[in-house]
């Protein structure tokens, strides 16, 4: 992955993270990112190799019985492996949550360490920086989550996650205008009970807002030729292809969003589990507004980081290894009360309001 910060930086992006930073050399088994432990840098791999793994405390029940089925090592368990041009340590310059993972050095390696301070300010300061570096974050991060994906098996672990959460980080994170110009963008399509509104292997031509209804995201069992699943889906006989439920989107959730990342295809397909209504922004003009809004940019690649980053967390949530508040013997509805702090309840009104407003505007009761 070591082209994406070439392609994606500038030349003044470039160096300004060479001024701040400094390099250093790390020897295998040195630690650069603790799972639990607060980060104060992001890091930039040069030259080497890290993996990324996780840990788990000995008094957490659900984790002893991971480790019982992986062979009785409750610590270690390697989920992905880093080279040269990938970051670590971004997540949390988007999230408020602790480190979930542990990365450490596989290989004698160089890393580039840029101070949390100086690049959260830069990040507020300079649009065009951020428009970059979110983007770039979002590439490294949904390359990171398909070899999480293909490491542990498309499953329901993998793309079941809370509702509401997706909707959240949209309708927060874009501004008034953003949302204005959606609308503008897009038309209303409705779809019936079991319409296909993706097709695995197809090209993805929208980007879709799910404004009332459920979708389901399937997946073949067999994975397949993608060519070949793209033109047999051509015909109606579907008879030989057995899918499987991989997880559910609601109001509010977006789906084909891989194209603006340079993503490959999760190879799934959209179908709609009743009655639904989707806004779709044509995958064109959203393109040319990305090229042309700096400022939208920089918002959009954030919520898509965010997106990518959040849907890690649920990975490593949902292989029972918990949220590190778990394994300190909180229960799960203790910790999601602490979840509900003063920011996210006013990040919750803020979406639902975005979000009723949009209905509203669009004539969707």
């Amino acid at each position: 992955m070591s082209e994406v910060l070439i392609k994606e930086l500038s030349n003044q992006d470039i160096d300004w993270m060479s001024k701040i930073g400094y390099r250093q050399d790390i020897e295998p088994g040195e630690v650069l990112v603790h799972q639990g432990q607060p980060l104060d840098e992001m890091h930039i791999l040069l030259d080497g190799e890290l993996t990324v793994s996780l840990t788990q405390d000995d008094d957490n029940p659900l984790g002893r019985a991971f480790a019982a089925l992986e062979g009785g090592k409750l610590a270690g368990r390697e989920i992905a492996r880093l080279y040269s041009g990938e970051m670590v340590g971004e997540i949390p310059f988007m999230e408020t949550y602790l480190p979930s993972t542990t990365v450490c050095a596989s290989t004698s390696s160089t890393v580039l360490t840029i101070p949390k301070v100086e690049l959260f300010e830069k990040l507020q300061e300079d649009v065009s920086f951020a428009a970059h570096m979110h983007r770039a974050s979002a590439m490294l991060l949904a390359n990171r989550l398909q070899q999480m994906i293909q490491g542990i098996g498309n499953s329901t672990i993998v793309l079941s996650r809370p509702q509401l959460r997706e909707a959240l980080i949209i309708f927060a994170e874009l501004h008034d205008s953003d949302i204005d110009w959606l609308i503008t963008a897009g038309r209303v399509q409705q779809f019936s009970a079991g319409s296909v509104l993706i097709r695995s292997g197809r090209p993805i031509e929208a980007l879709h807002i799910l404004l009332d209804g459920a979708l389901a995201l399937n997946g073949a069992e067999d994975g397949g030729n993608s060519l070949v699943r793209a033109f047999a889906n051509l015909e109606d006989n579907q008879s030989e292809v057995i899918e499987t439920e991989l997880g559910r989107l609601s109001r509010g959730d977006i789906v084909g969003e891989t194209p603006f990342i340079e993503m490959e295809s999760p190879g799934v397909t959209v179908k709609a589990l009743r009655d639904s209504r989707v806004l779709l922004i044509p995958r064109w003009r959203l393109g040319a507004k990305l090229l042309h809004d700096v400022g939208f940019a920089a918002r959009f690649y954030r919520v898509l980081a965010i997106i990518l980053a959040d849907k890690q967390q649920e990975i490593v949530q949902r292989l029972g290894y918990g949220r590190l508040r778990y394994s300190k013997g909180e229960s799960l509805e203790q910790s999601f009360a602490n979840e509900l702090d003063n920011e996210f309840l006013g990040q919750v009104a803020i979406a639902g309001a975005r979000f009723e407003w949009m209905l509203k505007k669009i004539g969707v009761e």
